[in-house]
């Protein structure tokens, strides 16, 4: 009998002892997936900002149009370089996974799948402005117009060049990288399937909120963005590799604002654009001061997009799997993360 109550109380024991820390660690003893986002939510976002101002008020202290141009360069390159020390401290530290996991297994077909990406952005924002130019809803008022205007073209075009490049790199990284990796392991005692929808709408949902405190942004436009949010993730979710949507997201961007002249996301990034155009269109179409992805022709954009992003993956891969994303299995019987993270089947490149 004493035997008995003393296994009793050996089983109770532990319930009650770890109950605090089974609150922030998962069974494989990392923090719980939520936690893990959230930290490097903090980084991406705190860790820019603070590096940014610091240079800004001390080593980067210019007026002139050109070393502000140089400036608005430099703290790019400086931004990215920031966040992939802290993304790359952040899977080795807190999530104990090779910054490769998340998404950046380079080879041949890893750019075969990035230019693809880029050729489908410039694509579909070839496709809006042709569609609001042939309906009389843009006018074109200049060509080749320069910021600041006493550089070349091709120099002036650089800068929104790596501004783009690096907010591509960034918001994948963050939102479908990160957070889809994370959350999808979070949800893992759903199915493995209902978890990667799960992470992958949550993961749209926080890529629309980014946007929320941008100019002229409505609910209307959250709602857009997080729909473009679910085409950037269709690409990573399809592939397991961030190459697609960093090259899609980079050049969705570039064209749409230093292309065509649109706004981007309510915002105007530099003078420099192949056309400076007129907006006279319909709100309900064209988006107005928020640009295309508050309008029906950026909803159509995503909605072609996606069906494109479809049809390459089942061209080039063979198959429609949602099982390449590396992931870490925590539920006891569950696989193996080499068999959760299905090796690609895929044409020879």
């Amino acid at each position: 009998m004493l035997v008995i109550q003393h296994n009793e109380l050996m089983r109770e024991a532990p319930v009650g002892a770890f109950s605090f820390r089974k609150l922030f660690f998962a069974a494989d003893h990392r923090l719980r997936a939520g936690y893990r986002v959230a930290i490097f939510f903090l980084l991406w976002g705190f860790g820019p900002a603070v590096v940014h101002s610091v240079l800004e008020r001390t080593l980067l202290r210019f007026d002139s149009p050109q070393w502000l141009w140089w400036q608005s360069v430099a703290l790019n390159v400086v931004r990215l370089v920031i966040i992939l020390l802290m993304a790359w401290w952040t899977a080795r530290i807190i999530d104990r996974r090779p910054l490769a996991d998340y998404g950046f297994h380079f080879s041949a077909t890893w750019w075969l799948d990035f230019g693809f990406g880029v050729l489908l952005g410039t694509a579909l924002m070839a496709l809006v402005f042709l569609t609001a130019w042939l309906a009389g809803w843009v006018v074109v008022v200049e060509t080749w117009r320069r910021d600041p205007p006493e550089m070349a073209f091709a120099l002036a075009f650089l800068a929104p060049l790596v501004l783009y490049l690096v907010v591509a790199i960034a918001e994948e990284l963050l939102t479908r990288g990160n957070q889809i990796v994370n959350l999808t392991e979070g949800f893992s005692p759903q199915g493995y399937v209902s978890a990667v929808l799960a992470a992958w709408i949550i993961s749209s949902i926080i890529f629309g909120l980014l946007h929320i405190f941008n100019p002229h942004a409505t609910w209307v436009s959250i709602t857009n963005l997080t729909l473009m949010g679910f085409m950037f993730g269709l690409g990573f979710v399809l592939t397991g590799e961030l190459a697609l949507p960093i090259g899609l997201h980079l050049t969705w961007n570039l064209v749409q604002g230093n292309f065509y002249g649109f706004p981007v996301s309510g915002k105007m990034q530099y003078g420099t654009t192949l056309v400076a155009i007129q907006d006279r269109g319909p709100l309900v179409w064209t988006g107005g001061a928020f640009g295309p992805e508050a309008g029906l022709l950026g909803i159509l954009a995503t909605a072609a997009g996606m069906i494109a992003i479809i049809a390459w993956v089942k061209w080039r891969y063979g198959d429609l799997s949602l099982r390449r994303i590396r992931v870490k299995t925590m539920t006891p019987g569950a696989c193996s993360d080499r068999q959760h993270s299905t090796m690609r089947t895929r044409r020879q490149v």
